[in-house]
């Protein structure tokens, strides 16, 4: 009966880019922040591609037998359902792109092609081509007769069928990162690079005569094993990590994208040179990069377009003209993005750079803001003479290029530089700080669910947690001996750390509410994660229904916990939040308010955050931290707009009839502003006195 309320991982994500999408035809969105979700609807499909089918792909090669653990699939039956998705979902985007763009076209901003160009129009974009793409251009022939060109990874290239009577012929022109992608071409009206570059393209292969014409889009995997950084080693792990990245570059292709039915016999060629198959092809009538939407925002200013501006406001725990060392000794401060700013947080590390009593910073790294004031105030710490140690993730998925520059300017500023174990990627957000106050050491922590990076504490949900309690110090301070020395920390006493010291206490803590309701007491566990398929968690919540706990789970994205199957998981309610902001935070609650346990940290509900990487949780002990982050988790899980339902049919489904206002990212940002408010009143009424 168990498998019944088990969904497959894939699948399950497959739901959650569905639900994205869905906010792209929410008419109660501005229309420029619809088409920014049909972008972000394809960015998170090429990495989806990139690494989820890229392994399944490998491992459909290596073990095709071998089942996936939660929904028994194996990996062939697995792919097979996600191209049969993957094509319903991209007809509902080219859907979704096409009305967007109708409607916007009302309002200015109009996407034109060759054809619905103006004649004036027309000239100017041949102009264009021959000023900008013809003198720079490297057309490609391809034939039976040469070899096959290296087509790189979500690249944008014309490709033509060229008449030849020996058989298949094509040339390709890329599109180059270097040209503009949207060619104005007066008021709100533009043309793309590439539909632009395929009209004229046939005039860089002299007097050859087209058949027809396509864009073309390849996505390469980006799944690399431990076996393959093995093979890689050099015995610098920075070195090896600089090497993996250049041979994932050439990984095999595991997407073909077109603009246009193409030829078939040229298209099998093209497929046998890529080393796909047929359902691995896939057309698309919405352009095949959507990134070009965020810039449409900087072509009209019709402010009912956009989000109305909001901007993270001042905590109304933390004044201003305090240091933020005596403030957080006196109470637990607790910040809320992108509600609240992150400026208290970057002040402590600003603080303790220039605070002569400030002996070590220890710190864990894992993506980091391109100009970031996290890295200038480590590195200024480090100038001051202070012992400052930086775990570096060098694996952060897609940042490893960004995290290997910044490891050398840390060294280059003094910084001890460490990667912590080979095998496990250490994702945790913790930071202790060493100072010396009267002859005694005292020690200030930060927990965090979210990164160290200024731009997304502006865009994701996540909760920052400053404390002086000793003993979450203590056991901070092992977790840093322990990766200082290439070692995996052990289960410590009040924080919960992966891969160790994480999953046995969250199961313990389920197993509490269960006796509870054994006795015919209530019981309650509320978690609020981005993914929920850890198995064993997913048993023991299904026990824990059975037994009578009731049960929320607000979960963004991937959730492999099907609620309401009678007998099962009738005690279990899920949700998901898609809206304005990414919502990243991670909380975990035991009890009933009376007696809540309340956790908050870097850890999903996934075996590759419970038992394969370095994860750190820490309890929350101040009752009124406890009660708001209660307070917020109940807020959200019963948004009457956003917080879509999960059925018993593993669909999702917007609540009904909810008034906009009560959305519960503007509720949130609305309550900051009002704590805000109260506190500059506060400030000046002083100040007045």
């Amino acid at each position: 009966m168990k498998r019944e309320c088990f969904e497959n991982r894939e699948l399950s994500w497959l739901r959650f880019n569905q639900r994205v999408l869905e906010e792209a035809t929410t008419v109660s969105n501005p229309l420029l922040e619809r088409l920014c979700f049909t972008a972000i609807f394809q960015s998170n499909l090429d990495e989806f591609f990139r690494v989820r089918v890229g392994n399944l792909l490998r491992k459909q090669a290596e073990d095709p037998k071998k089942k996936d653990s939660v929904s028994k699939m194996k990996p062939q039956a697995q792919l097979r359902a996600i191209y049969e998705q993957v094509r319903a979902l991209s007809s509902a985007r080219d859907a979704a792109f096409h009305e967007i763009m109708d409607l916007l076209r009302s309002e200015g901003l109009e996407q034109v092609t060759i054809h619905t160009a103006t004649p004036a129009e027309q000239t100017l974009i041949a102009d264009w081509f021959k000023r900008e793409i013809r003198p720079v251009s490297m057309p490609v022939i391809v034939d039976k007769g040469k070899p096959f060109p290296f087509l790189r990874d979500r690249a944008l290239y014309a490709v033509l069928r060229l008449v030849s009577k020996s058989g298949i012929r094509m040339g390709i022109l890329p599109v180059s990162d270097q040209c503009q992608r949207m060619i104005r071409l007066g008021g709100g009206r533009f043309i793309l690079a590439e539909d632009a570059i395929l009209a004229f393209a046939h005039t860089a292969f002299g007097n050859s005569r087209v058949i027809d014409r396509t864009i073309l889009r390849v996505t390469r995997s980006a799944s690399i094993t431990p076996e393959d950084i093995g093979a890689l080693k050099t015995g610098d792990r920075r070195a090896d990590m600089e090497m993996m990245l250049a041979e994932r570059n050439r990984l095999p292709v595991v997407r073909v994208e077109l603009s246009e039915p193409f030829y078939q016999p040229a298209l099998d060629y093209l497929m046998k040179q890529l080393e796909i198959k047929s359902d691995q092809v896939f057309y698309a009538k919405a352009p095949l990069d959507l990134s070009f939407a965020y810039e449409c925002k900087n072509l009209i200013s019709n402010p009912k377009l956009q989000y109305t501006r909001m901007v993270p406001q001042r905590s109304d725990m933390v004044t201003e003209h305090r240091a933020m060392f005596s403030q957080i000794r006196k109470h637990d401060i607790l910040l809320s993005y992108p509600y609240e700013s992150i400026r208290p947080f970057l002040r402590l590390l600003d603080e303790a750079a220039d605070d002569p009593a400030v002996q070590r910073i220890q710190i864990t790294l894992y993506r980091m803001a391109r100009d970031s004031r996290v890295i200038a105030a480590l590195c200024e710490a480090a100038g001051h003479g202070k012992e400052v140690t930086a775990l570096t993730e060098l694996r952060a998925r897609f940042d490893e290029q960004g995290n290997i520059e910044w490891s050398k300017a840390l060294e280059r500023a003094g910084v001890h530089v460490i990667y912590g174990p080979e095998e496990y990627k250490v994702h945790s957000k913790l930071l202790l700080i060493e100072r010396k106050n009267r002859g005694k050491t005292e020690y200030f922590t930060q927990i965090g669910t979210g990164n160290y990076n200024e731009k997304t504490a502006a865009l994701y949900t996540d909760y920052c947690l400053m404390t002086t309690d000793r003993q979450i110090a203590e056991d901070a301070g092992n977790v840093f001996a322990a990766l200082k020395e290439n070692r995996l920390p052990e289960a410590q006493q009040d924080l919960l750390v992966a891969p160790f010291g994480l999953l046995n206490p969250v199961l313990d803590m389920i197993d509490t509410e269960i006796a509870y309701a054994q006795e015919g007491k209530d019981a309650y566990i509320g978690l609020r994660v981005n993914g929920l398929c850890d198995k064993k968690i997913m048993e023991k919540l299904i026990e824990a229904s059975c037994a009578g706990v009731k049960i929320e789970l607000l979960v963004r994205s991937v959730c492999c916990l099907i609620p309401d199957v009678p007998h099962e998981t009738e005690h279990i309610a899920v949700r998901s939040i898609v809206g304005r902001y990414l919502e990243h935070g991670r909380v975990y609650i035991f009890g009933t308010p009376d007696r809540m346990r309340v956790y908050l940290g870097s850890a999903d509900m996934m075996p590759r955050n419970t038992v394969k990487r370095v994860e750190v949780c820490a309890p929350v002990k101040d009752d009124a931290l406890k009660q708001r982050l209660y307070d917020e988790f109940k807020l959200q899980f019963n948004d009457p707009v956003k917080a879509r339902i999960r059925t018993s049919d593993g669909e999702y489904h917007l609540p009904e009839g909810g008034n906009p206002a009560d959305n519960s990212q503007e509720v949130l940002h609305r309550a900051a502003y009002e704590r805000a408010s109260k506190l500059i009143q506060l400030e000046n009424e002083d100040s007045a006195s």
